[in-house]
């Protein structure tokens, strides 16, 4: 019997789910930017995690970065 190799299908997000977060997300920021009073070095600290936090998400949404830390780039 022979077997045939199991190819995992790349799962990946559709756009209108990601144009939709990466607009909810902005506007959760800049309302927080705006009326939340913080110091102007929290609030840029705040900005810089949410928008690493955002393309991590991106990068394991679309298969590029996996769990175990390996980088997938097209060929």
């Amino acid at each position: 019997m022979i077997e045939t190799p199991v190819i995992p299908l790349r799962s990946t997000m559709p756009i209108l789910n990601v144009v939709l977060t990466l607009i909810v997300v902005g506007v959760l920021l800049g309302l927080i930017n705006a009326y939340i009073p913080m110091q102007s070095t929290i609030k840029s600290l705040l900005n810089a995690v949410v928008v690493i936090a955002v393309v991590l998400w991106l990068l394991y949404g679309y298969g590029i970065l996996t769990s175990s830390g390996h980088v997938n780039l097209p060929h």
